[in-house]
């Protein structure tokens, strides 16, 4: 990742006041990717679907917990993760792939958490399961699993800093996120910047539609008005979008 492709602080507030599904519509606009990849799939969701959207820079580690490591006790390879994690640009996000299959034991507890967020991270996702969620909660402290379990088994981190694959997708440390309530998407770095700023005129292009539901109305001509006031923001949309590449 370029430092110079790295957001500004209003950059990201940006992207913390818009939802998901925004986000998603927005790279679609770029058409650098295909439009049915790139994010996460249905097996990873919010624990805490009221939480505000998270946005950060992938930390990367693989976990398993079905047996005992080689060497070390409980969380072995942590500090080797946090090494990792300081290379990456804040806010953070720590991004585990489970390697069991299926998961054996929690990958995060209210400890770990709170080690992540104190290291700078912004949340948590994990293809396998997360346990405390009471705990986690009070720490305001997103988190993305696939299930909960009580127990941590034989917790250990086996890589850390490497591609892993989460939902259906491949994730590099330093790849840029956006998570809430409707799931989680990667942001290609190269575009991050213009997607940030570009999420407002998507929210106006769709305001059209929204406002004609508000009112009410069943008159189909005003209907066909305000989809085509929507396209023709959206158009401008992806004609800004095409000349910033």
């Amino acid at each position: 990742m370029e430092t110079s492709q790295l957001l500004t602080t209003e950059e990201l507030n940006m992207l913390r006041q818009v939802d998901t599904p925004t986000v998603c519509n927005v790279i679609e606009l770029f058409d650098i990717r295909p439009h049915n990849t790139g994010y996460m799939d249905e097996r990873i969701t919010a624990a805490y679907p009221e939480m505000p959207p998270m946005v950060g820079y992938a930390s990367t580690a693989t976990f398993r917990s079905a047996a005992p490591p080689v060497k070390g006790g409980a969380y072995a390879g942590l500090d080797g993760h946090l090494e990792a994690l300081l290379k990456i640009p804040e806010p953070r996000v720590a991004v585990y792939q489970d390697l069991d299959n299926p998961p054996a034991a929690a990958t995060f507890g209210e400890l770990m958490c709170g080690i992540y967020r104190s290291f700078g991270c912004a949340g948590l996702i994990t293809s396998g399961a997360g346990r405390d969620l009471q705990q986690v909660r009070a720490l305001n402290f997103p988190v993305f699993t696939s299930g909960t379990i009580c127990a941590h088994g034989y917790c250990q981190i086996v890589d850390a800093h490497v591609q892993v694959h989460v939902g259906g997708i491949s994730i590099l440390p330093g790849d840029l996120l956006h998570g809430d309530c409707n799931g989680v998407t990667t942001i290609p770095n190269s575009i991050a910047k213009q997607v940030a700023r570009l999420c407002a005129g998507f929210i106006e292009a769709e305001g059209h539609i929204l406002q004609f539901i508000k009112s009410g109305s069943r008159d189909l001509k005003a209907l066909a008005e305000a989809r085509a006031a929507c396209r023709r923001k959206t158009e401008e949309l992806r004609k800004q979008a095409r000349q910033g590449r």
